[in-house]
C-alpha cells in the first residue's frame, strides 16, 4: 500500500517508468517472497511480453537449427547471420533486464528463488551465445534464451493480471469522515467550514441522516444513531444531552449539537486507519512454492555445472566442448514449465473463484486457506442479515393471524425505525393489506397509538405495558420470557386495554449460516464469532447454530486484538466480516474474507471477497484452495521432474555410450513438460464447488 513502503523497493528504484508507477504499492505476492512486490508491475511485464514475442519471430526465422526442424531456409546475404542473434540482445536487453533487476533482493537477501534461477539461465545463455557467435558459430542458444524469455514474461503477466490488489483501504476509511461540518456560531448562525478546520469545544450541528464530522459530545438534542460501521452493533443507538458521539457515524432523524472533543489522528476512526496500517504491514513475507522450488534448482543447477566441469576437463581437457555442456546445464536448468506451473494454475483458480462468486485479491490468501484451521466471523450482516425480522409470535386466542399482522402493518405503517422494518416485512410477507387507523400519534419513549374501527390500538415494548398498567399472564409471559431467553426483542399490540398479539423480534440469521458452520466442522475448521453485541445476543446466535467460541460486546481495537489472541495460540485465523470495525481484524487475519455486500472498507483490507453474503462461499474457498494446492503440487513435480531427467543427460552421465543431450533436445523436453503442466492446470477446471447440502 502507498503508505507502508518497504526498503526492498530501492532495489527497483533505477528501473523504468513503466514500473516507478507502481512502485509504491506493497503487497504479499510476486516471486521472492521477501517483502518484494511485483504485482504493481503488471503493465510492465503485458508490454514486455509482447514486444519481445514480436522480436521472438526473426530470431526463430533465422535459427539454422529452427531452419533444419522445419525444413526451410531464409534468403541469405551480407550480415544475415547476425538478424537472429541480434533480435536476441534486443530482447534480452529489454525483456531480460527486468528479471536480472528483480533478482537483486533475492542475492542480497542470500535467499535465490524463480527470480535468479530465470536470470542465472538467460544470462548464461546470453553471454555464451555472443562468445559462440565468433567463436563457433551456429552452437548458440539465442532462440532458447528468446522463448525462455517470452514464457517467463508470460508466467509473470498471467500471475500478476489474475491477482491484481488494490490498496484502497484506508481511503475507503477517510471516505466515512464528512469533508465539512457545520460550526455554530455565537449569534446562533451556522457557517460550513472544512472538517480539517475544527477545533477542540467547537459546537457543531449535525443535521438528520448526516455524517458526524468528528468525535464529540452532545449538548442539545435526541437521535438515533447508526454505529454499526464503527462498533458492529448492529442495533441503532440512542442518544441524548451528555452522550459520546463518534466521527464517521450516521445520525438518525433528530437534529443534534455536538461540542467537538477530539479531531484529527485523535479520532476513533484514525485510531481504527492505524491498526489497519500496522495490521497491514506485520503480515508475513511467505515465499510461494515455485520460488522454494527455484531456489533449490538454483543451487542444483550450481553443483551439477561444476560437476560437469570437473568430469568433462579430467575426460577431454581444456575444450569449447567443455563450456557448451556447463552452459546447457545452466539454461536447461530452468525450465519454461516452472515458469508457468504456479501462474496457470493461479490464473485457473481465480477463474474458478469468480465464476462461485469468490474474488481473489491476494493470491496467498487463497494459497493459504488450506492451512486454516479457525474461522472468526462477524455476527451482524455476516452469519445474520444485519436487520430485524419477526422470529416468532403469539396471538390472543379470540384473534386471527391476518386481523393482527393488518392492523400492526397499518400502525406501523410510516415508522423508519429498524423494529417496525420488521414487522412490516412479516406482515408483507403474508400478503395482508393494511386495516384503517386514524388519529396516529407517538408515545415519546414508550412506542405509538392510533384509533381502529373507534378503538385504541397501542404498539410497543414492556415500558408501554407500564404506562397501560398491563401485566403479562399465561401464554404471552411464556412467550416473552422465551424471547428474552433468545434474545429477543419483544413488541406488543393492545387493542383497548386486551393484549393481542406479542412479536419476537431478532437479527434474522441467514439461512445458510447453520449449514456452513457444519460444513467446516467437517472439514475440521474451528468455528468463532465475534460481534459488538450483547453477551446474550451473542449467545443465543451461537447455540442456534453451533458456534464453537464466542466474543461479545467486542470493539474496532479488540477485534483486532481477539484475532491475535488466537493467532498466539499457534490458531491460523481467517476473519470473514463485512463492516469498517472488521477492517483491522480482516487485515491482522492470518487471511481476510469480505462478505461482498460490506463497506468498500472492509472488501480493500480482505484478500478473499465474497460477492454474495452467503457464509455457504466460505465452505467453496477452502474447498478451492486444497484443489489448487493439490493441482499446484502435482505442477512442480511435472516441471522439476524433467530436470531430474535433463540435468543429468545435459551434464553427459551417457557421454561413455554415445549419448549427449544437446540444447535442442533439451528445448524438445522443455516443450513436452510445458506442455503437460498447461494441461494438467486445466483439469483443475473440473473441480466441483457445488455447496453440497448436509
Amino acid at each position: 500500500m502507498e503508505h507502508k513502503m518497504t526498503h526492498q523497493h530501492s532495489d527497483h528504484e533505477h528501473m523504468d517508468h513503466a514500473q516507478d508507477e507502481h512502485k509504491a504499492h506493497q503487497g504479499h505476492g510476486g516471486h521472492g517472497g521477501h517483502g518484494v512486490d511485483h504485482s504493481g508491475h503488471e503493465m510492465m511485464f503485458r508490454n514486455r511480453f509482447w514486444v519481445s514475442l514480436i522480436l521472438t519471430i526473426p530470431v526463430l526465422l533465422f535459427s539454422p537449427m529452427i531452419q533444419e526442424w522445419f525444413g526451410f531456409s531464409m534468403p541469405e546475404f551480407m550480415g544475415s547471420n547476425l538478424i537472429g542473434p541480434g533480435f536476441a540482445i534486443a530482447i534480452f536487453l529489454y525483456g531480460g533486464i527486468p528479471f536480472l533487476q528483480m533478482a537483486v533482493p533475492e542475492i542480497q537477501t542470500r535467499k535465490p528463488g524463480m527470480m535468479t534461477l530465470i536470470s542465472l539461465a538467460i544470462t548464461v545463455a546470453f553471454v555464451y551465445s555472443l562468445f559462440a557467435l565468433f567463436a563457433v558459430p551456429g552452437s548458440g542458444f539465442f532462440w532458447e534464451m528468446a522463448t525462455l524469455i517470452d514464457i517467463m514474461l508470460l508466467g509473470h503477466w498471467m500471475e500478476m493480471r489474475s491477482v491484481r490488489q488494490a490498496s484502497g483501504a484506508l481511503n475507503e476509511l477517510a471516505k466515512l469522515m464528512p469533508d465539512t461540518a457545520d460550526r455554530i456560531r455565537e449569534d446562533g448562525s451556522t457557517e460550513e467550514i472544512a472538517v480539517s478546520d475544527l477545533s477542540k469545544g467547537d459546537l457543531l450541528l449535525v443535521r438528520p441522516g448526516a455524517s458526524v464530522p468528528t468525535d464529540g459530545e452532545i449538548i442539545e438534542g435526541q437521535s438515533e444513531l447508526n454505529e454499526a460501521m464503527i462498533t458492529g452493533e448492529s442495533q441503532p443507538v440512542t442518544k441524548g444531552e451528555g452522550d459520546k458521539v463518534i466521527g464517521g457515524t450516521i445520525n438518525g432523524d433528530g437534529s443534534l449539537r455536538i461540542r467537538v472533543i477530539a479531531t484529527g489522528d485523535e479520532t476513533a476512526l484514525a485510531g481504527i486507519m492505524r491498526l489497519v496500517e500496522e495490521a497491514q504491514g506485520s503480515k508475513s513475507n511467505t515465499q510461494i512454492l515455485a520460488d522454494k522450488a527455484a531456489g533449490w534448482l538454483f543451487y542444483v543447477a550450481l553443483a551439477v555445472a561444476a560437476l560437469t566441469a570437473v568430469a568433462w576437463i579430467i575426460a577431454v581437457g581444456f575444450e569449447v566442448e567443455v563450456l557448451e555442456r556447463v552452459v546447457t546445464v545452466l539454461v536447461i536448468a530452468c525450465p519454461h514449465a516452472l515458469g508457468l506451473a504456479i501462474p496457470l494454475v493461479v490464473a485457473i483458480s481465480t477463474s474458478i473463484g469468480a465464476q462461485n462468486g469468490i474474488l481473489v485479491r491476494n493470491r496467498l490468501a487463497l494459497e493459504e486457506a488450506r492451512l486454516i484451521n479457525t474461522v472468526i466471523f462477524d455476527k451482524t450482516g455476516t452469519l445474520t442479515e444485519g436487520r430485524f425480522g419477526v422470529a416468532n409470535m403469539q396471538i390472543a386466542e379470540d384473534w386471527q393471524e391476518d386481523h393482527a399482522l393488518a392492523l400492526a402493518l397499518a400502525v406501523e405503517g410510516d415508522s423508519e425505525h429498524p423494529i417496525a422494518r420488521g414487522i412490516r416485512q412479516k406482515a408483507e410477507e403474508a400478503g395482508v393489506k393494511p386495516a384503517v387507523i386514524s388519529n396516529f400519534e407517538a408515545i415519546k419513549g414508550r412506542g405509538i397509538k392510533a384509533t381502529h374501527e373507534g378503538k385504541t390500538v397501542y404498539v410497543g415494548g414492556p415500558r408501554l405495558l407500564e404506562m397501560l398498567e398491563l401485566k403479562l399472564s399465561g401464554e404471552m409471559e411464556a412467550f416473552a420470557n422465551k424471547a428474552n431467553e433468545n434474545a429477543q426483542t419483544v413488541v406488543y399490540m393492545i387493542v383497548e386495554k386486551q393484549l393481542v398479539t406479542a412479536f419476537a423480534l431478532a437479527d434474522v440469521v441467514r439461512q445458510e449460516s447453520k449449514q456452513a458452520v457444519q460444513r467446516l466442522h467437517e472439514m475440521g475448521i474451528e468455528v468463532a464469532m465475534l460481534t459488538g453485541d450483547s453477551q446474550h445476543v451473542a449467545d443465543a446466535v451461537a447455540r442456534e447454530l453451533g458456534i464453537d467460541m464466542v466474543f461479545a460486546e467486542v470493539l474496532p481495537e479488540d477485534k483486532d486484538k481477539k484475532v491475535a489472541e488466537l493467532q498466539k495460540q499457534g490458531k491460523k485465523v481467517a476473519m470473514v466480516g463485512d463492516g469498517v470495525n472488521d477492517a483491522p481484524a480482516l487485515t491482522r487475519a492470518d487471511i481476510g474474507i469480505a462478505i461482498g455486500s460490506g463497506t468498500d472498507v472492509a472488501i480493500e483490507s480482505a484478500g478473499i471477497i465474497l460477492v454474495q453474503s452467503n457464509p455457504l462461499d466460505v465452505v467453496k474457498i477452502f474447498e478451492l484452495s486444497r484443489a489448487t494446492y493439490r493441482k499446484m503440487i502435482q505442477n512442480l513435480i511435472w516441471a522439476t521432474g524433467y530436470n531430474v531427467v535433463a540435468l543429468p543427460l545435459a551434464a553427459g552421465v551417457l557421454a561413455p555410450i554415445g549419448f549427449i543431450l544437446s540444447p535442442a533436445v533439451g528445448a524438445v523436453f522443455m516443450s513436452v513438460s510445458t506442455i503437460v503442466v498447461a494441461i494438467n492446470a486445466q483439469l483443475l477446471r473440473r473441480t466441483d464447488l457445488v455447496a453440497k447440502p448436509v
